[in-house]
């Protein structure tokens, strides 16, 4: 699939490359992802045992680095966050980031509560490991602001679903908007009012791979070099060019994880 003639470098900063979908094909994928101009990709660890795998990831495959932590829907049940779990993975020098961490109310398989404290937990411990945070928020808008003004996290709010608004509010904590595939979707208004609105100095670019490609390959596998749709959609918006916003979101990217 050649997506970008002009090769235009791409860094994905939210994917799950761990994901059983790529079991089979990882590496051919990620050959084909760098022939598309590929150069960067953030994997979210969702648990202890998958934040371990994509470290493993980043030392095997030259544009992966992670992000550690456990996601609202991994919770161990009746446990409570361990931080000497994650720690022995941020000796690795390519573990940017602790997410993704967050809450999600869509599917109640936690109670909000427990949610809230694993939230919390993991925010304290990236303030003290000086690491930026990926933060999921579904379902949870309100719990999510309050709890991000609380803690005031450097970091970004993942996949944004949340009201212009509500975008205002985590620009002023100084975080960054993660914008995927979705503005691309036909009801994405809300999405595409939230961009028209944000300093390109705040964006990030994401797939969320394999989830959540952007039409015209809505339904389909997600690949980090889809990005490049997401960035046209987002340059018709703001009546830019498609490179002005990769290059952007590559040099927030590199700002917020410290990647030289």
């Amino acid at each position: 699939m050649e997506i970008n003639l002009n090769k235009l470098p791409i860094f994905d900063s939210h994917a799950h490359f761990d994901d059983t979908a790529f079991k089979e094909d990882l590496s051919a994928v990620v050959a084909e992802m760098k022939e598309n101009g590929v150069v960067g990709v953030i994997n979210n660890g969702v648990n202890y045992e998958s934040s371990a795998k994509i470290v493993e990831l980043a030392e095997n495959q030259d544009i992966f680095y992670s992000a550690v932590g456990v996601h609202p829907e991994d919770l161990y049940n009746g446990e409570n966050f361990s931080p000497d779990k994650l720690l022995p993975l941020l000796a690795h020098s390519k573990t940017v980031a602790i997410g993704e961490i967050g809450l999600d109310y869509h599917w109640d398989t936690h109670p909000a509560d427990v949610q809230k404290q694993w939230f919390e937990d993991q925010l304290d411990f990236a303030k003290q490991v000086d690491l930026p945070v990926i933060v999921h928020d579904r379902e949870a808008h309100n719990d999510t602001l309050e709890i991000l003004k609380k803690h005031k996290p450097k970091g970004v709010l993942h996949c944004f679903s949340g009201s212009n608004e509500m975008a205002k509010e985590i620009l002023k904590l100084g975080m960054y908007i993660g914008v995927g595939g979705v503005v691309t979707f036909k009801n994405a208004r809300k999405l595409v009012e939230v961009v028209a609105d944000l300093p390109l100095d705040r964006l990030l670019l994401e797939t969320d791979a394999p989830y959540l490609s952007p039409e015209p390959f809505r339904g389909k596998r997600c690949t980090s070099d889809l990005i490049y749709f997401t960035a046209q959609k987002v340059a018709e918006i703001k009546s830019i060019t498609t490179e002005d916003v990769l290059k952007a979101s590559m040099e927030n990217i590199k700002v917020l994880y410290n990647i030289l």
